[in-house]
């Protein structure tokens, strides 16, 4: 059951420009609702990380430029979703940052994910919520972070409309540029592939360097004599 529900996600993300094109034909005006709801969730839970963000946006401008879906409407949808996605996670993390810190375990909590955002947020402050804009985990957990930390919410609140924006603005228009260049169409399913392994190379890279710290270090042989 895991194996079949893991090589679904994978064929969703492979696949994700002839599932949008059908949720779009099928469902018409709905069809917003729906991206908005995805793109909601995937910055505005902290379960659901795993939601398709970068690859979404770049094959909804493809598509817009194909003139599938409206450009402005689908802009400002996402933005929209985007900004008050932040905004929830944000204001969960308030809520459960007390619990947090005095060690309450919070079973659907990651707290591994939780930790590398915390020293994310560390190293580049308030800056984090634009950045972490374009690192998929990462920037669904670093409003959570923020909220738990206390940070100021109007600072918040500017930081998360500039991120917002540009995310959505650049993926956007990447995909209405180039998502129709012909051969860019014809593999435009190795593209989404291919942005997915680069924008999770941060996060990959990060971990796998925490996994080596972590690895006990090799005792110096005794010398001879």
């Amino acid at each position: 059951m895991d194996s079949t529900l893991a090589f679904t996600f994978i064929d969703i993300f492979v696949n994700l420009d002839e599932y949008l094109v059908n949720i779009i034909s099928q469902y018409g005006s709905w069809a917003y609702l729906i991206i908005f709801l995805v793109i909601f969730c995937e910055t505005g839970l902290v379960i659901t990380p795993f939601l398709p963000g970068d690859s979404l946006i770049f094959i909804l401008g493809a598509l817009a430029a194909g003139g599938e879906i409206n450009l402005a409407v689908i802009g400002a949808t996402l933005m929209t979703a985007a900004v008050l996605g932040n905004v929830i996670n944000y204001r969960i993390g308030s809520y459960i940052g007390p619990k947090v810190f005095s060690g309450t375990k919070i079973r659907f909590l990651n707290e591994n994910h939780l930790h590398r955002t915390q020293d994310f947020y560390k190293k580049h402050g308030g800056k984090t919520i634009v950045m972490a804009r374009f690192l998929p985990i990462i920037r669904t957990f670093a409003p959570f972070v923020a909220g738990i930390g206390g940070m100021h919410k109007g600072k918040f609140l500017i930081y998360n409309l500039v991120g917002s924006v540009s995310w959505v603005a650049l993926f956007l228009w990447g995909g209405w540029a180039f998502g129709n260049i012909p051969v860019v169409e014809r593999n435009l399913s190795l593209v989404v592939l291919g942005i997915i392994i680069v924008t999770c190379l941060p996060a990959l890279i990060g971990f796998l360097k925490e996994r080596l710290k972590k690895r006990p270090q090799p005792e110096c042989s005794k010398a001879e004599g």
